[in-house]
Order: C-alpha cells, then sequence, then structure tokens
C-alpha cells in the first residue's frame, strides 16, 4: 500500500513539474518578439530580403521589419529626419550614407554603439572603411558594404591605364583623333552629390583637400582652382561631352556600355553592369584609381553605407543583434558573392571564392587603401549645395575656375560661421 501511495505521490509530482514546464514554456512562446524596424534605401532592402527572411526563420524573440525607402539617397535622409523631428521615430535601426553621421550625431538622433560594440568593433574592417564611422571618438554607425569612386579604362584600346590629369586627356585626344572612341572621359557632372564626389577625388589629387585646415573650407586654394578648371577645360575641349553636366551615374555609365567613351568614373557596382550579356566593352574595362598630379597620391571618395542605433529604440538590445547579424561575415559574402557589393571586412578581399567570383576585388582594396573622405561636418548638405553651384556653372561654360572657387570658399566660411563653427581645424572622427 505504502508503495502504491509512492507511485501515485511520484506520478503527482512529475504531473506537476511537466505542467509548471509546459506554463513556462508556453509564456515563453505567447511573449511577443521584439520587432526591430529598419529603414534602407530600396536597393538596400530588396539585396537583403533574403537576409532578413533568413533572420527571421532562426530567431523567435526578435523579428527584423524593413521599409522599403526610396531610391534617391537624400528622399531616404529627407524621410527618417521628418520622422525623427516629430520626437518619436517608428524606426530602430536607419542604413545611412557616410555624409550623415556628423548631422544626425549633432542632432542627437543617434545611440553611441560603444557600450554594446567596444572599442576594437572597427578593427576586423580594412582601413578605408574605418573612416567616417566616429564622431567627437563615439562609434556611431557600423558599415555594411564599402563604396568608393574608380575609374574605369577600356583595356582593348590602351595597355595601362593614365595616372595623371594630363595622360588621361592626351590619350583620350588621340583616341577620339583615331575614330575609336566618340568621347575621352565620362563622369558625373550634374548638380548633384555625385558632382561633389568627382571634386572631392580630384582636389585631393591636385594637391589639396576640401574641409577645414585651408581658406575658404580649402576650396579658396590653388590645387581647388586647378581642379576645377581641370573639369571645365575637358568639356570645352570635346574630351567629356557637353551633356555631361547633365549626367549623373546611371548616364554616364550607359555611354560608356554602349562603347562611347575611353573612360569612365563610377562606383564598384558598375563593373556587374559593364559586364552583362549587350554591353559593348563586356571583358574589355580594367578599373583603378582616380589620376593625380605627378607625386600626388591618387584619392578615392569613400561613400559608404552602414547601420545606426535611433536614439529612443524601444528594445536597443535586440536592434544591436539585428545590427550585428547584417553587418557580419555571412551577410557581407552574400552581398558580395550575389550583387556585387564590395565588403568592408579585410578577410573578405583575399576570399579565395569570393575573388574568383569577382576578380576586382584586390584592386578594390587598394582604391580603399586611398579613400577619402567628404567633410564631416553637420552642415555637409549645405556645404555641398555651395560646392555643386559653382562647380555647375563652370561645366556649363561660364565663369573662371579660380574666381568660382574663391565664391565657394567665401560662402562656405559665411556658412560655417552662421552656425557658430569654428573655421580652424578641430579633430571630429577618428578612423579605427
Amino acid at each position: 500500500m505504502s508503495r502504491r501511495l509512492a507511485a501515485i505521490a511520484q506520478g503527482l509530482a512529475l504531473a506537476l513539474a511537466l505542467a509548471l514546464v509546459i506554463g513556462l514554456l508556453s509564456r515563453a512562446w505567447a511573449r511577443p518578439a521584439a520587432v526591430v524596424r529598419v529603414l534602407m534605401p530600396a536597393p538596400f532592402a530588396d539585396a537583403t530580403a533574403d537576409l532578413v527572411a533568413a533572420f527571421n526563420r532562426s530567431h523567435r524573440d526578435v523579428r527584423i521589419a524593413v521599409t522599403r525607402g526610396p531610391f534617391e539617397t537624400e528622399a531616404v535622409s529627407d524621410l527618417a529626419i521628418s520622422s525623427l523631428l516629430l520626437g518619436d521615430s517608428p524606426y530602430d535601426l536607419l542604413l545611412m550614407d557616410v555624409t550623415w553621421t556628423a548631422k544626425y550625431a549633432a542632432a542627437g538622433w543617434l545611440e553611441p554603439l560603444d557600450a554594446w560594440l567596444g572599442p576594437e568593433a572597427l578593427a576586423p574592417l580594412v582601413d578605408g572603411a574605418r573612416a567616417g564611422n566616429r564622431i567627437d571618438g563615439r562609434l556611431y554607425r557600423l558599415p555594411l558594404v564599402a563604396d568608393m569612386g574608380l575609374l574605369y579604362w577600356r583595356t582593348d584600346l590602351m595597355d595601362a591605364p593614365p595616372r595623371t590629369p594630363g595622360d588621361l586627356a592626351a590619350i583620350s585626344r588621340r583616341l577620339q583623333e583615331q575614330g575609336k572612341v566618340r568621347w575621352g572621359y565620362v563622369w558625373q557632372g550634374r548638380q548633384y552629390e555625385g558632382l561633389s564626389c568627382v571634386f572631392v577625388e580630384l582636389v585631393s589629387g591636385f594637391g589639396g583637400q576640401w574641409g577645414p585646415g585651408e581658406p575658404g573650407f580649402g576650396l579658396a586654394s590653388p590645387a581647388a582652382a586647378r581642379a576645377a578648371g581641370w573639369l571645365q577645360q575637358l568639356v570645352h575641349e570635346g574630351i567629356s561631352p557637353r551633356a555631361v553636366a547633365n549626367f549623373a551615374e546611371p548616364e554616364a555609365l550607359q555611354s560608356f556600355e554602349a562603347g562611347e567613351a575611353a573612360f569612365l568614373r563610377n562606383w564598384p557596382y558598375a563593373w556587374q553592369e559593364l559586364q552583362r550579356p549587350g554591353s559593348a566593352v563586356a571583358g574589355r574595362v580594367g578599373v583603378t584609381t582616380m589620376v593625380a598630379e605627378p607625386g600626388v597620391s591618387p584619392a578615392a571618395t569613400q561613400g559608404s553605407w552602414g547601420f545606426s542605433l535611433l536614439r529612443g529604440s524601444p528594445h536597443p538590445d535586440a536592434a544591436v543583434a539585428v545590427l550585428r547579424a547584417l553587418t557580419g561575415e555571412a551577410s557581407q559574402r552574400q552581398l558580395v558573392s550575389r550583387y556585387g557589393y564590395t565588403p568592408t571586412l579585410q578577410t573578405l578581399f583575399n576570399d579565395p571564392e569570393l575573388v574568383a567570383q569577382r576578380p576586382q576585388l584586390p584592386q578594390l582594396r587598394r582604391a580603399l587603401d586611398q579613400a577619402v573622405l567628404r567633410p564631416l561636418n553637420p552642415g555637409y548638405a549645405q556645404l555641398s549645395d555651395i560646392l555643386q553651384r559653382q562647380l555647375s556653372a563652370l561645366i556649363s561654360g561660364r565663369g573662371d575656375a579660380a574666381a568660382a572657387m574663391a565664391r565657394a570658399g567665401r560662402e562656405s566660411d559665411l556658412l560655417l560661421r552662421a552656425s557658430g563653427q569654428e573655421l580652424s581645424p578641430r579633430p571630429q572622427e577618428v578612423g579605427a
């Protein structure tokens, strides 16, 4: 009898324990997952769709909800800012262009990532991808992909690419005179951010810089005048078409892809486009850095995209977990392999499997080593607009380069003074 009672008691205890476990599991399963809402430009939302779906399948407690933003870079920023100004943004993470970081950090819209990622967060990245993520020593952004300006050249028309502005112009004239190309060089001359990217490479290649440390924020300098004058001369001499004043990336790419030009300035994505069936230059394209004057290092505009944590996120821990996953090695490997994006992790540039698929990776790494930033300044958008307006007038054939750059320098100084900023150099960003 006592054994029977003991068995009954043991069975009841097991049943109670099982019920307790089931109850705990039920409550855990019933607990709603933290939904991390991410705003991305449309191309990145499309490219990461499989990565997001895979994350959601493998995580029960965290889910990613992506808002597919506009295609245009500034339109995405406008959408993000309009929500932030309301004081209760619907987003936890924002995929940001590198030029936004200073403005968003100064406005108090970003949460520093140091507490989650630690002081060595950028150590696995190539040097060129480390820049632009820290403002005043704090980490506000972790890159998803790298991007840099490149010079594409026709390997069937020359044995080696030009290294100086004079070389590029001379080769272009010779090929045009021989009837092998209609244009020597196509680039982004429209009055928009792409024109500023073109200029930052050239002013560096002519021995100057755009930013603090020189009069007129670096624009009222002989180097800036020579860089702007060279662009104007390209159009004046017919090396670049007059229509380049209306070219953005797609128009320049289309002209080069059709076999019309010997040289193209564009971003890494163009490589894959140029190899597609129907391209007149498929298999006949090389890639290198922009030209520079003798004795001056070439430069490549750094144009990466990275994730930032928006202040006020209701679940920052979950948001950082998503940020880690989307910028990790597996994610970057897929973005490189499927879509031709440029990675940020050092290990991937020498990965045999990826290099076999993307043979330009070693050259992209070399270009990243020459990466230069546009000014890290909260008023960057206004500073860029000042530069664009002066350059656009020159490209359209109006004005003198030195006078135009002097005006751009004066207007830049006025803008900085009006916003209470010092005109002397002030450290803002630490690469690593």
